[in-house]
């Protein structure tokens, strides 16, 4: 791996990966995505399902659990993130599953990962992987830098008319800023990272990045995404704002039970999570 593309990600918090997965690991991947879309899980939000406009959002669903850790054991994420990062050590925590189609998508509020789940530390890496090929127009957007900056407030993506309206409220975090509307303000008030992308390429950012964005429209009307996540060695448990207004437990939503035992400042480990490279978990 260059140098280049670990100080990229070390200090910009995305990079991308070009022609990292091969026809045969896409198809394969194609081929989960399809059953994960068919089988959702608890997590799953689908809106305007059956019609041509579709929209799906699910995240670590325990059906797909051990089938999808066989398929990313057999991908090459784990060696990619041990030097990525230079961690001696890669977990496996889940996968999110994005629909969208008809054309009619709107872009997703922009947000960081670290709001909704109990997450700090460099060791983090979402592989988001579209296996149509995206203009950049239609991709995702990352502002450079914003992994090492503030830990905000997460949107409750309620209310289109605020953008920011607070995921916990009370204060707890400090509420987002209005990218769009400053954006609309002054085009460059933010770096953006953002890349046209092929099938086989994969963005790779880290989930404290502040994101967005990936809309379809009738020029690109159908976009299939899958979203890998990972962790290594410097990954620890930064609990969610207690009393949270939206009823979030610290842990997340995620793997809520098994990261009870776990206190503020540890090391982010479960033996749930599929390792990928290193030793052995020790307890």
């Amino acid at each position: 791996m260059q140098d280049s593309l670990r100080k990229a990600f070390l200090e910009d918090g995305a990079v991308l990966i070009k022609e990292l997965l091969s026809e045969e690991q896409l198809a394969q991947c194609r081929t989960a995505y399809d059953w994960a879309v068919e089988n959702h899980g608890p997590n799953a939000f689908r809106m305007f399902d059956g019609t041509l406009q579709q929209s799906h959002v699910d995240n670590a669903n325990p059906l797909a659990k051990e089938r999808l850790e066989e398929l990313v054991s057999s991908l090459p994420f784990g060696q990619l993130f041990a030097d990525l990062w230079g961690s001696e050590n890669v977990w496996y925590f889940a996968e999110e599953v994005f629909l969208k189609a008809g054309g009619r998508g709107s872009r997703t509020l922009w947000h960081q990962d670290t709001s909704y789940l109990p997450w700090a530390g460099m060791h983090w890496g979402n592989a988001w992987i579209s296996f149509e090929s995206v203009p950049k127009q239609n991709a995702l957007e990352i502002i450079r830098g914003s992994h090492r900056g503030t830990r905000f407030d997460g949107t409750t993506f309620l209310d289109p008319n605020d953008p920011t309206q607070p995921l916990h409220g009370g204060g707890m975090l400090p509420r987002l800023p209005d990218i769009e509307a400053e954006r609309e303000q002054a085009p460059n008030a933010y770096e953006i990272l953002s890349w046209a992308t092929e099938p086989g390429d994969v963005v790779v950012l880290h989930p404290g990045s502040l994101h967005g964005g990936a809309p379809v429209d009738e020029a690109f009307p159908d976009r299939h995404t899958f979203v890998f996540r990972f962790f290594g060695d410097d990954a620890t448990f930064t609990p969610l704002p207690e009393h949270s207004d939206a009823g979030y437990p610290k842990e997340g939503v995620l793997f809520t039970e098994e990261l009870m035992t776990l206190k503020p400042g540890e090391p982010f480990r479960h033996p749930t999570f599929r390792q990928l490279v290193g030793s052995e978990i020790k307890q």
